[in-house]
């Protein structure tokens, strides 16, 4: 069924889904035998045990206000015979027919700290440790695009990630590391398309063909105006910049993922899991629409698109929120785009458990919290996953305790039977339920986007932030009031903390960083670095002309990150966003 042309897809699929509803896919004569025996079981079974019980009058709900009934049966779940199998349309089961059997998921731990050479030896140390793929964690100056010596970069220079100045930077991180073998995730946003180009020229230092490289660059801008809010330039103006990254990657960096479409900061903003889950898609849709104005066909370049998802203590719902995700995703390019090819329909996701879980106080609680939250993981299929490591509310993670938390993953993995069976939790009622309550949130969130004017709409007016800052306000009084038990924080507290080591970054990383850069600067042909900036300037006040090629010249010039932010600056001038109260 192609709804390509309907006007408001979104309103039709909420009727689909509500009509679903009241019409099973069980005959009326089974569901009527299905009712009655629930309506006896309550009556004679469940109210008299529960009359004096300390549930009687409580109310269970999800993160996302979705209400939880003591029992689920077949009578709950209306599409069951729709989703039968894993690697097959509409892959609410799983992308892959035999999933964990195959190919056990990427374990990618985030990293980063101090100087490149820093946490290159960490990089080192964890594919020692048999991690399958890299992530770098970047410091507040790269994220934002400011160079080390810049006065606003003062204090935070390598904090809580690498400091990434210029290319020599991105040559240190990666020396001796072989990118021809490894899949490298830049969680960058902002600078994206500088990372991009500064990765690619390392590889062809290294005489390593750029379409050779595998990897994934976050890239996602929306989300940094609705949630993260590291960006630079106004929506449009980015989202032209990320257009011509998608035009250069399909076409010379195909095994590239060139946006991360991430839900994970929009989370641990304060969102629900509905939230979560429709404000990603609904940002994936604007990278597809984007794509398609490039001249690109969705078939083409949905493959290199990936999502980036929380996993939090909500156990089930997480669990049904990755499922729904794939559901949706398919679903709606296979209606709404009229896309046939099923790999543009799979949608690929990574996974971090949730930072926002993690408590100062009892820290090794979050041991257990990040296993429940990678489990949920992995039984929602995800494809790669980051475990948090137990005292990140305090620091950045010591050695040991990133080493716990990889083990936790390989725990899981080799030792649960978890990737025995594909799907295991599938047929259940209760999940089953909860995964079309999640579809049917997401919709109904897509249709109040389509209303304000789409997503870029919605973040200028602040709807989407001002959801995410109700729902986090609520969830906070939920604490407060003690509705809603922390172990450790407002329950089972206890009055003495025993200190634990925490990891603490030599600030010298600063100093090193200000000499390096200033090395550069004075080696480097300064004369190629204007000529190859002034092009970048043409470049960006030329909308049909590709900023790509431009970025890379100066890249390998040694302009730095924060000299070719500048000229987008002064081109496009600085975002600023509208006041949420």
């Amino acid at each position: 069924m192609i709804l390509q042309e309907t006007k408001n897809y979104w309103k039709v699929k909420i009727n689909e889904i509500t009509e679903k509803k009241s019409t099973n896919q069980d005959s009326e004569d089974q569901l009527k035998q299905i009712k009655d025996r629930i309506k006896k079981w309550e009556k004679d079974v469940l109210e008299p045990w529960t009359d004096n019980s300390a549930d009687h009058n409580k109310i269970y709900q999800t993160t996302s206000d979705i209400n939880v009934k003591n029992t689920y049966t077949m009578a709950d779940v209306d599409n069951l015979s729709q989703n039968l199998f894993p690697g097959d349309f509409p892959y609410t089961r799983g992308p892959y027919p035999n999933m964990y059997r195959g190919k056990k998921w990427t374990m990618r731990m985030f990293s980063g700290f101090g100087t490149p050479e820093d946490t290159n030896k960490r990089l080192k140390y964890l594919i020692e440790n048999g991690q399958t793929g890299l992530s770098i964690a970047f410091d507040m100056p790269t994220l934002y695009g400011y160079d080390a010596d810049n006065k606003r970069s003062i204090g935070e220079v390598g904090k809580c990630g690498c400091n990434i100045s210029s290319l020599k930077d991105m040559e240190i991180l990666f020396n001796e590391i072989p990118l021809r073998d490894v899949s490298t995730s830049m969680t960058i946003n902002a600078p994206a398309s500088i990372l991009t180009a500064m990765y690619a020229s390392v590889a062809i230092k290294n005489n390593i063909p750029i379409n050779e490289l595998r990897g994934t660059v976050q890239t996602d801008i929306l989300k940094e105006y609705i949630a993260q809010k590291e960006w630079t330039y106004p929506p449009k103006n980015h989202m032209r910049i990320i257009r011509d990254m998608m035009e250069y990657c399909t076409k010379e960096m195909p095994k590239w993922n060139y946006i991360s479409i991430s839900g994970y900061h929009i989370r641990e903003a304060g969102s629900n899991a509905v939230q979560e889950l429709a404000f990603t898609l609904a940002n994936g849709f604007t990278y597809l629409e984007l794509g398609k104005q490039a001249g690109l066909k969705i078939e083409e370049f949905a493959p290199r698109l990936s999502f980036f998802f929380n996993s939090t203590m909500n156990f089930f719902e997480e669990i049904a929120k990755f499922r729904a995700a794939r559901r949706i995703w398919a679903t709606v390019l296979k209606e709404k785009y009229g896309v046939e090819d099923n790999k543009a329909l799979i949608l690929r996701f990574h996974t971090q458990t949730s930072g926002a879980s993690l408590t100062w106080q009892q820290p090794m609680n979050n041991i257990v919290r990040t296993a429940i939250e990678a489990l949920a993981a992995v039984l929602g299929g995800t494809q790669s996953l980051h475990t948090n490591s137990y005292d990140e509310a305090w620091a950045l993670p010591t050695e040991e305790a990133v080493k716990v938390a990889l083990r936790t993953q390989q725990i899981i993995a080799e030792e649960t039977g978890v990737t025995s069976t594909v799907d295991p939790l599938g047929g259940s009622y209760y999940l089953e339920c909860l995964t079309n309550e999640l579809e049917e949130g997401a919709y109904r969130y897509f249709d109040k986007i389509e209303k304000i004017g789409g997503v870029i709409n919605a973040i200028e007016e602040g709807y989407l932030q001002k959801e995410i800052a109700e729902t986090a306000y609520r969830n906070q009084l939920q604490i407060e009031k003690e509705k809603e038990i922390i172990v450790g924080v407002n329950k089972y507290n206890e009055t003495e903390e025993k200190p634990i080591k925490i990891l603490k970054v030599d600030d010298k990383a600063q100093e090193i960083q200000i000499e390096r850069l200033k090395k550069i600067k004075n080696e480097r042909d300064n004369d190629k670095v204007k000529k190859t900036l002034a092009n970048l300037r043409r470049t960006y006040e030329n909308d049909e002309k590709n900023c790509m090629y431009d970025t890379l010249k100066a890249v390998q010039a040694y302009a730095t990150l924060q000299e070719i932010v500048d000229v987008g600056r002064d081109v496009f001038g600085e975002w600023k966003e509208p006041q949420i109260f």
